[in-house]
């Protein structure tokens, strides 16, 4: 039903309404801005105001969202005036923006294991941007690595263009868990074998078909590696292992120490002697190898505006800081649940963390060392474990985290509400989930969120998937192709 102004005026609580907008093309004339609602009036109801004949009088329905001191309105006008405390009497300002576009299912590609890690190389791809490379349209690459251990280069029609040599020619020798591209022609793996492995990637003069060959390998855990963080301008690569220790890699071959010896393979295959892969490819031990975490570390990134600065999540609880300068630990936060995956906000600001924990939910924390509370926020949604979480590229509030309960989740940390005395605090909820295509409920390990191809996920399915979520948290822009 359509609202028209004497449903306005007929309203017994009214509240007066200031619309405004950051999008010219829907901004209304000056004389139309102020307005006196109904205090019953929510999220549809106001939507459906703005399309009225008297204000925007659009030839097509605009859904819209609604926000109010940064923060989407979820509520009617009484029940958010009564929130905050307020009277009828108070004007409210309501921005408004077009609702937020649901990332579709673009393409998936299809692998013989689990997949457990997944990057892309694209224009805007910090492995791109660190060393001032361009890649073209069309020319982007998604990476992945699996169960099987082998790596696999993508195109965005679904063709492996490069497959990591097998465990004989100088690959993993068990399943892949983290996989990064360093730069348009390196790429870095590291998974249940223990090691991490730095490889050449150069592709033909026609794009068509691509080389891995092992260029490092690097020894120092005793127990498998979970996750790896890489930053090209420094040449420096961080590991989180089961062991409960972090590691601190150098890219280059000639300033590393030796591997351990008791870390070495004992003995190697007749088939690899002969192909010479392990032999020529230098082994190396760790700059630096921390005693970190009780438990394993699930999860390790660099502060992504000062690559001197580490933060590491494991399932002993904790996240901590430290200064890789100095292989010192710097501050310590206990949460309440295991933790199982990290990433920074740098939209936001660079000490805001969001971790994923085993209890389902994500808990936003500040880890400086001054911070007052640690816990800033609680997203809520996920049905399992959060496996893996990572920001929107195109927005300060976006996020996308995936999940063992077979789903991607997108969260704008604008939609907010006061959480139960159970919850305690302040709660976020999802506003999509993204389901698997080829499998629904299948675990999903591993999701990248890349300005230009999207949302890119890993899982149980033996697929990687890519939904198109451009747009998805910045509400009033139009998506694009």
């Amino acid at each position: 039903m359509d609202v028209t102004m004497n449903d306005v005026n007929s309203g017994q609580g009214r509240v007066q309404v200031r619309f405004v907008t950051s999008s010219p093309d829907i901004e209304l004339p000056e004389g139309k801005r102020q307005l006196l609602v109904p205090t019953d009036a929510g999220r549809y109801k106001l939507s459906q105001l703005l399309n009225s004949d008297y204000m925007l009088d659009t030839q097509a329905p605009i859904p819209f969202d609604f926000l109010t001191n940064g923060t989407f309105l979820r509520t009617t006008l009484d029940e958010y005036l009564v929130s905050q405390g307020l009277s009828s009497e108070t004007a409210v300002e309501l921005q408004y923006v077009r609702s937020l576009i649901p990332p579709l299912f673009e393409a998936s590609f299809e692998h013989d294991d689990w997949v457990s890690a997944v990057d892309v190389l694209s224009s805007t791809s910090p492995a791109t941007t660190w060393g001032n490379s361009t890649i073209s349209l069309g020319q982007e690459r998604i990476l992945s690595g699996s169960y099987d251990g082998l790596l696999r280069v993508w195109n965005k029609s679904g063709q492996a263009i490069a497959t990591g040599p097998p465990a004989s020619a100088g690959g993993h020798t068990a399943a892949i868990k983290s996989a990064k591209f360093i730069s348009p022609t390196q790429i870095a793996s590291a998974g249940m074998d223990r090691t991490v492995r730095v490889w050449k990637y150069k592709e033909s003069p026609d794009h068509m078909s691509a080389e891995l060959k092992p260029i490092l390998e690097l020894y120092g855990h005793e127990k498998l590696i979970y996750s790896i963080a890489v930053h090209g301008p420094s040449n420096r690569i961080l590991s989180a292992g089961g062991d409960g220790k972090i590691g601190i890699w150098s890219m280059d071959a000639a300033s590393m120490p030796a591997a351990p010896a008791t870390l070495l393979p004992s003995a190697l295959s007749t088939k690899r002697r002969k192909l010479g892969t392990s032999t020529s490819t230098p082994q190396r031990g760790p700059l630096s190898l921390i005693n970190a975490h009780a438990f394993p570390v699930s999860s390790i990134i660099f502060n992504p505006l000062d690559p001197t600065v580490a933060y590491s999540a494991s399932e002993d609880h904790t996240v901590k800081t430290f200064d890789l300068t100095t292989s010192t630990l710097v501050d310590t936060r206990t949460t309440m649940h295991a933790l199982k995956s990290l990433t920074a906000l740098p939209g936001i600001s660079s000490q805001l963390l969001a971790a994923g924990t085993m209890a389902r939910h994500i808990t936003l924390l500040d880890p400086r060392v001054q911070a007052k509370n640690t816990q800033v926020m609680t997203l809520r949604g996920h049905k399992n474990i959060v496996t893996s979480i990572k920001p929107d590229p195109e927005s300060n509030y976006g996020l996308v985290s995936a999940s063992a309960d077979g789903t991607c989740r997108v969260w704008d940390l604008r939609s907010t509400r006061q959480g139960t005395k159970e919850e305690g605090g302040v709660v976020g909820e999802p506003v999509y989930a993204i389901e698997r295509q080829k499998e629904k409920g299948s675990q999903v390990f591993d999701v990248c969120w890349d300005n230009d191809v999207g949302i890119v996920s890993a899982g149980e399915d033996k697929m990687v998937q890519i939904n198109r979520g451009k747009g998805v948290t910045r509400p009033g822009e139009i998506l694009s192709n």
